[in-house]
């Protein structure tokens, strides 16, 4: 299971007082448990990153996507030296058009976030260092390595 395939996304939209807000959910299960992330998950055998998040998305939230719609946002490496079966490499996307509207899940709390709210304390500790950018419509390539504690960043590789 060591480097797994993931695809995680961000769904942004703007609220009625204009407020630009994130999809975001509190982990119910799994690695992660109890952090704030995006929807998201492994990819299948056989599938493509975005074949991946279309299918997490309608898991994890109940919102069909249609691929086209998806903007690949930038790719991260993910390195758990005392726990290598949890290295990964994930592909982020984000999203402005969906269908549907978001219900929680046995794998996500949904809740939007004002995009200049965001408790980055409540997710991932790399979250800080690339997702605000994303966010803003930038891009990411990173590669990152977590302490013993599996929680901590160590090492940050941020281009």
């Amino acid at each position: 299971m060591a480097n797994s395939q993931v695809s995680v996304c961000y769904l942004i939209r703007t609220a009625e007082d204009d407020t630009r807000e994130v999809l975001l959910g509190v982990k119910k299960r799994g690695i992660g448990v109890g952090k704030l992330v995006g929807p998201g998950g492994k990819l299948e055998v056989g599938e493509t990153p975005a074949q991946a998040i279309v299918r997490e998305i309608a898991e994890e939230t109940g919102l069909r996507v249609n691929p086209q719609d998806l903007r690949e946002a930038g790719k991260i490496d993910y390195s758990f030296p005392s726990h290598p079966q949890w290295d990964q490499k994930s592909t982020v996307f984000v999203l402005h058009s969906w269908v549907g509207t978001p219900v929680n899940s046995d794998e996500l709390e949904l809740d939007w976030y004002p995009l200049d709210q965001i408790d980055y304390s409540a997710m991932w500790d790399d979250a800080q260092y690339w997702l605000p950018k994303v966010l803003r419509g930038g891009s990411v390539s990173a590669a990152f390595t977590f302490a013993e504690d599996l929680s901590t960043v160590a090492t940050i590789d941020v281009r």
